[in-house]
């Protein structure tokens, strides 16, 4: 019996699957595990980069933020390291003098501590709580949807009011209106004044999502925070001026007001939203081959089970494959079957690693409320890492069934 076509080999190959269904799945089960990992990483680091990049459009491309020291992790606030220790903390007097430069559209401090709310019993987890200015929504966004926002003299003299997320606002108070009433930011009683709702594709950790905004000068007063990480001034160009010349003229004033000399280093860091964006890449990236080497053991585990199985099916098919030679098959084509069902059978668990990849992704999506897509380029790559296994661990299975004697092979029993 002769193979033709691919279509041919594949259609022995599934009905061998078919007559083994058992052992197929144990097969492939590693490469469903392998293939399903990949696919979920690649839904959980997409998602969040499309909300992060999607953040960073609502900011505005051109907003940079000015930091006392930038590092890409974390660190301990009771032991700085020297070259954060000798750097003069952020001021608000230094956010008020770049947002009177004429290249500067928007600058003020901004401050953020994590805290719990609470109403009459009812207690959030660990939310963000915000200190800004009263223009807040030009860098966060979305409106007031009751109430009102801060009043210039409630931001400049720290009145004890804060402005509730949407959200985090039904949270608290469920039915009762929010407006006028008292509630605890970290056990500090402050006034509602308004409802503020976000956009929907802000980037929020779970766990952690803005939940309340209060004036800057508020929570300097009421609330310990981290000089080094938690403040921060953000920075807006006027339309018309470039990002690199808002920057240069920011940081002239910075080193004017803090006595910087000619030659001297400075003594502050900016960031831009791609640098933002660069370092999330980084880190994603790392995080993303730490699963993908995982998920390549796991491929490994389902390739050998996979050269196993096929060596057995070889051995217990011995006779098929004497009657294929006796009636006209080459080597050749014996190689290319048993290849071909290699093949197919991780194919096939593949496909239903997509599946799973799939399914899990929209759990994500469900758990962590964000957007996310599977990108098409992870499932095409999960479908060609399949058929590749099967053929790199059916080889050595396919070559022994080609080099069977045939007249051997008929005697077999």
């Amino acid at each position: 019996m002769k193979l033709h076509s691919l279509g041919e080999g594949m259609a022995i190959a599934v009905e061998q699957l078919r007559a083994n269904k058992l052992r197929s799945a144990l097969t492939i089960l590693g490469v469903v595990i392998g293939v399903a990992t990949v696919m979920a990483m690649a839904s959980i680091v997409q998602g969040i980069r499309e909300q992060i990049v999607n953040t960073l459009e609502v900011v505005g491309p051109t907003t940079f933020r000015i930091l006392r020291f930038f590092s890409q992790t974390p660190l301990n606030p009771d032991a700085l390291p020297r070259e954060v220790r000798i750097r003069p903390v952020l001021k608000p007097q230094e956010a008020e003098a770049i947002a009177r430069l004429p290249e500067i559209h928007y600058a003020a401090i901004w401050s953020v501590v994590f805290e719990r709310l609470e109403y009459q019993g009812v207690r959030t987890q660990v939310v963000t709580v915000y200190g800004a200015d009263d223009r807040f929504m030009e860098i966060l966004g979305g409106g007031i949807l009751e109430g009102r926002s801060f009043t210039a003299p409630e931001a400049g003299g720290g009145e004890a009011v804060v402005i509730l997320e949407r959200s985090a606002a039904e949270r608290v108070f469920g039915r009762i209106d929010p407006v006028s009433r008292y509630l605890r930011v970290g056990g500090r009683p402050l006034r509602v004044v308004g409802i503020w709702q976000r956009p929907a594709n802000i980037f929020e950790p779970p766990g952690q999502e803005i939940a309340a905004i209060v004036p800057f000068a508020t929570g300097r007063r009421l609330y310990r925070y981290d000089e080094t990480s938690a403040l921060i001034i953000l920075v807006k160009p006027r339309p018309d001026v470039p990002l690199g010349v808002a920057m240069d003229a920011a940081t002239l004033q910075l080193r004017r007001m803090r006595g910087l000399r000619t030659g001297e280093p400075n003594s502050f860091d900016m960031i831009t939203s791609d640098q933002v964006l660069g370092v999330f890449d980084k880190l994603t990236g790392a995080f993303f081959f730490v699963m993908l080497v995982l998920s390549s053991v796991a491929l490994m585990v389902g390739g050998i089970g996979v050269m196993a199985i096929m060596m057995v099916s070889v051995t217990s098919r011995t006779r098929e494959i004497g009657m294929r030679m006796a009636v006209g098959a080459t080597r050749r084509e014996i190689l290319w079957q048993f290849l071909v069902e290699a093949a197919t059978l991780t194919f096939s668990g593949g496909l239903l690693g997509i599946a799973l990849g799939l399914t899990t992704g929209e759990g994500i999506k469900a758990l962590f409320q964000f957007e996310t897509s599977v990108p098409v380029w992870s499932a095409l790559v999960a479908c060609a890492v399949s058929i590749l296994i099967g053929i790199v661990f059916g080889i050595a299975p396919a070559a022994r069934a080609a080099r069977l004697d045939p007249v051997e092979a008929l005697r077999h029993e």
